[in-house]
C-alpha cells in the first residue's frame, strides 16, 4: 500500500539456503569503508560514542540515501516494497510500479532492471518479493490481489490461487490497496505466506490474515490461513521468515503532520489456528488462536546517525518503511535491511536501513 503525505507535507531448495547465501551479502555489506552513517560499504563508526541501540534486541549499524532520487536506464529508483536475496548474494528490490532491479551486493547501485506486467500487459500494484530456490521470483499484486511468478526476464510462469473471500470488493471481502503486501517463504522452501495489509470486512479492525501455499512439485496449492493482531491504525506492510520458522513482522502507518509509525514484531504462527474455514474473526475470544507477536523495537527509538526528514516525523530517520529481507546471521544477530517507498514523491526518501535483530 503506497502510505502518501499530505501534498502540503505529505529444493539449492530452502529458505534456509538463502539465508546462507545472504551471510556473503550481510559480510560484503559490512566490509571496511568510510566510517559515516550513510556509507554504503562502511560501519557507523562507534568512536563517536554515540549508541546504535533501538532496543535490548535490535541496533541500527546505518542507513544510506544513496538511491534516493535516481535512475537507472531510464527507470526511476524509488517506489521500493519489497527485498529479496538473490541466489548469487545479489539483492532483488521490487517497484511498486512493476519494476524489478538487481542491486550489487557490495554496493547497493542497481545492475539491471525488468518490467513487470500482468497477463494483459497491464502494470502491477506490485508489493512482495520472494526469489526461489530455482531463481524465479514469486511476486504479490494488490490490484486483485495475486501472487505470479516470473522467470528472470519478467515471463509470466504461474499464477497462484486466491480464495474468494481475499478478493479485492464486489469479488471478496478485501479493500483495494489493503491486500498482499508481505511475501516471504518458510524454512524448509515448501511453504509460501502472504500477509494482508488490513482486515477484510467482517473482520474486527485490525485482525488481518496471512495465506499460506504448499509447493507441490513446481506449483503452490492452497494452504492454511492465520489471523495477526496489529496494533490501533497500523498495517502490515512486509513480513520475513527467520531461519527456526518464526516471522519478522513490520507494522507501520502514517499519520498527517505527525509521520510514520513502523514497529517490528518477532511473531510465531506454528501454534496458530488454521482460520481457512473461519468466515468471520470478531477480534474477541471465539476459540480462534491468533499468531502471537513479541516486539522487538519500535523504529522510533533508533538512533538517528544524522539522517533528516524532508517532512514531520517523530524521528528523523523514519520514512514510509515498507520491505524487508534478512540477509545473514553475525555473531547470533540476524542481519536485517529494511527500505523504504518514498512514492516518487519530493517530501519523502529512498533510504535503506541496516540493523542486526536479536530473536
Amino acid at each position: 500500500m503506497r502510505l502518501r503525505p499530505q501534498r502540503s507535507l505529505s529444493p539449492l531448495r530452502t529458505l534456509l539456503t538463502t539465508v546462507t547465501a545472504g551471510l556473503a551479502v550481510a559480510g560484503c555489506l559490512t566490509a571496511a569503508g568510510p566510517a559515516n552513517a550513510n556509507s554504503l560499504t562502511g560501519r557507523a563508526s562507534s568512536a563517536t560514542g554515540v549508541s546504535h541501540a533501538c532496543s535490548p534486541t535490535v541496533s541500527l549499524d546505518r542507513f544510506s540515501d544513496a538511491l534516493d532520487k535516481t535512475t537507472y536506464d531510464g527507470t526511476f529508483v524509488g517506489n521500493l516494497s519489497a527485498l529479496a536475496v538473490d541466489r548469487n548474494g545479489d539483492l532483488a528490490a521490487l517497484s511498486d510500479r512493476s519494476s524489478l532491479f538487481t542491486l550489487d551486493r557490495r554496493t547497493l547501485s542497481p545492475t539491471s532492471v525488468v518490467p513487470l506486467a500482468d497477463e494483459t500487459g497491464a502494470a502491477l500494484d506490485s508489493e512482495g518479493l520472494v526469489v526461489d530456490w530455482d531463481g524465479t521470483r514469486l511476486v504479490s499484486s494488490e490490484t486483485e490481489p495475486s501472487v505470479r511468478r516470473y522467470s528472470r526476464d519478467g515471463r509470466i510462469l504461474d499464477r497462484l490461487p486466491v480464495p474468494d473471500a481475499l478478493r479485492v470488493t464486489p469479488a471478496g471481502r478485501a479493500t483495494a490497496n489493503q491486500t498482499f503486501e508481505g511475501l516471504t517463504l518458510l524454512p524448509g522452501g515448501r511453504t509460501l505466506l502472504a500477509s494482508m495489509e488490513y482486515a477484510i470486512s467482517g473482520d474486527s479492525t485490525g485482525i488481518v490474515r496471512w495465506q499460506t501455499w504448499d509447493r507441490r512439485g513446481s506449483h503452490f496449492v492452497l494452504g492454511a490461513q492465520y489471523a495477526y493482531r496489529t496494533d490501533a491504525g497500523l498495517g502490515v506492510p512486509e513480513v520475513a521468515a527467520t531461519p527456526d520458522g518464526r516471522l519478522l513482522v513490520l507494522e507501520r502507518g502514517f499519520t498527517a503532520g505527525v509521520g510514520n509509525t513502523v514497529r517490528l514484531y518477532l511473531a510465531d504462527p506454528r501454534h496458530a489456528t488454521d482460520t481457512s474455514g473461519v468466515e468471520n474473526l470478531p477480534g474477541q475470544d471465539n476459540g480462534v488462536r491468533l499468531v502471537k507477536k513479541t516486539l522487538l523495537a519500535d523504529i522510533v527509538n533508533c538512533p538517528s546517525l544524522g539522517a533528516t526528514a524532508k517532512q514531520p516525523q517523530p524521528n528523523p530517520l523514519l520514512d514510509n518503511i515498507e520491505g524487508m529481507v534478512v540477509t545473514g546471521r553475525t555473531h547470533g544477530a540476524l542481519r536485517v535491511l529494511l527500505v523504504s517507498d518514498d512514492n516518487q514523491n519530493a517530501v519523502q526518501t529512498t533510504r535503506f536501513y541496516f540493523l542486526r535483530v536479536r530473536t
